[in-house]
């Protein structure tokens, strides 16, 4: 026996040294399904590719999750050194889209989204990074203990890499220590409603919660996401008795523009601690869909103005989307803050232009169909909530091209500036030592968004999207390195990465 092991057990460690070298390095060329492409050293080569110098045509080297090189056309000859090369004509080659406001449902209403057909649609739609919202989900994210249930739903479920916000509520916004906590756990930051959310266990904060929030988040460095409405006594809805429930100038009556400049009246009276030398310095504060361009954007220029470290978002549908258009009684455009008439979408363009407005972020919220009431129109009581995670790339490229919008700013907006709010330094640009988190796409291509298209958002008829003709087709999706979606079809596995701070 002792002479059979001498014989076996040598074969034995000689065959576990061939199978582990074998997965290393098989892991390496197939990417154990993670990727549709079967190298792990590429080339990417197009005639405008979007860097942080400018447009180049040249290409971008690939290793492993990371870029190593970015050549312009007259280096192309260093391509023969070695690697898989992708040739992409004239597609736009830029960063992976960033966004930072998406609502996945995931645990607890996985019906509604999930992080499955989620990811998916956000990897069809040229979106390499998303930052999930503390709420819609059950439980929604107020703990250490409620974040961990979000972690263990996301594993294996994410087709693009996911971070997480916590929610500030009233429940733990005077508990230092379990604030800390949640933030420990790796929350990105937090978010924090100043009206009723909709949601039951994700009640609305004051100011005086904020400043508490904001005290705790300065010892971290984060931020503080709001939702910038108030219920004003002239809005109850007992004050609009008699009015078509139809209509969508009733729900529009129902919330004002006032309701977002005095929400942010109140909160600029804490967002002075984030100055520098302020209690709060090191938080910071950022405006979650800003639908008004008068008053509202006024202050928060003032506050920029005045040391604030301060941050504005919308969307693309406060930007495609106008009052005038919304059918009687189609509650797929019902979203709070509502979508404003024509000379304030106008306006919302203008300020996003020249900078007034700092990014973009696709507020996805999608739920069941039956929770819009399409039966009776009703937009008072329908959810509300804009289902557009795959189309925000060529939604906001359709309509930004009547502005003059460029790739440059669609990288501003969609990759620089919401990479700074995550924390994410390796995310938002095609640059060496930056994660390979790239997306190719076609501005010039058009198509229409019908039955026909590869749609994988969970409920593509809640979308106000479906029937448009749109222009910006996305060809394919990188996720450090990885190939993760090209022409319709997925990589074989999810192998999303969860981000913890």
């Amino acid at each position: 026996m002792e002479v059979l092991q001498r014989k076996i057990l040598p074969l034995l460690t000689l065959l576990s040294s061939f199978l582990l070298y074998y997965y290393l390095n098989g892991s390496r060329t197939s990417h154990n399904g993670c990727s549709l492409l079967q190298h792990s050293h590429y080339w990417i080569k197009s005639k405008r590719i979007v860097t942080p110098e400018g447009i180049i045509a040249g290409a971008v080297e690939v290793k492993g999750q990371k870029i190593t090189s970015v050549l312009k056309e007259k280096d192309w000859h260093e391509i023969s050194k070695g690697g898989h090369v992708l040739e992409y004509g004239e597609a736009v080659v830029m960063p992976g889209l960033i966004d930072v406001h998406a609502h996945l449902d995931d645990p607890g209403r996985s019906d509604w989204e999930g992080f499955p057909s989620g990811t998916k649609a956000a990897a069809a739609g040229g979106i390499t990074t998303l930052v999930d919202m503390p709420l819609n989900s059950f439980p929604s994210t107020v703990s250490e203990e409620t974040l961990k249930l979000k972690i263990k739903a996301a594993e294996k479920n994410i087709y693009v890499d996911v971070g997480f916000w916590g929610g500030l509520v009233p429940g733990n916004a005077f508990n230092s220590s379990y604030l800390e906590a949640l933030l420990q756990a790796g929350v990105l930051g937090l978010k924090s409603f100043m009206c009723p959310s909709g949601i039951n266990d994700f009640p609305m904060t004051d100011v005086s919660h904020i400043k508490a929030g904001l005290s705790v988040l300065a010892k971290f460095g984060r931020p503080l996401l709001v939702h910038a409405e108030v219920q004003l006594d002239s809005t109850k809805e007992s004050d609009l008795d008699g009015d078509d429930p139809q209509s969508y100038y009733t729900y529009l009556k129902s919330r004002p523009p006032l309701m977002e400049e005095e929400a942010i009246r109140q909160l600029l009276t804490v967002s002075k601690d984030t100055s520098p030398g302020g209690p709060s310095e090191g938080a910071h504060l950022h405006v979650v869909h800003l639908s008004d361009a008068s008053s509202s954007l006024e202050l928060i220029e003032e506050a920029k103005r005045n040391g604030h470290s301060i941050t504005v978002e919308t969307c693309p549908h406060y930007l495609a989307f106008s009052a005038e258009e919304i059918s009687e009684g189609d509650t797929r455009f019902k979203c709070a803050p509502p979508i404003r008439d024509a000379a304030n979408k106008e306006k919302l363009w203008e300020a996003l232009v020249i900078g007034k407005i700092d990014m973009l972020s696709s507020d996805h919220s999608p739920t069941v169909p039956e929770l819009k009431l399409f039966g009776d129109g009703n937009f008072l009581s329908a959810w509300g909530g804009i289902s557009s995670l795959q189309f925000v790339l060529p939604v906001t490229w359709s309509h930004g091209r009547k502005y003059g919008v460029t790739l440059e700013q669609m990288v501003r907006w969609w990759g620089e500036k919401p990479a700074k709010l995550a924390g994410q330094q390796l995310k938002g640009a095609i640059a060496i030592g930056s994660y390979a988190d790239i997306v190719v796409w076609d501005p010039d291509k058009e198509f229409y968004l019908d039955d026909n298209y590869p749609t994988f958002i969970k409920h593509p008829s809640i979308s106000p999207y479906l029937g448009k003709r749109l222009a910006g087709k996305v060809f394919a999706t990188f996720l450090r390195g990885n190939l993760v979606y090209k022409e319709g079809k997925h990589a074989r596995a999810a192998c999303g990465v969860t981000i913890l701070a």
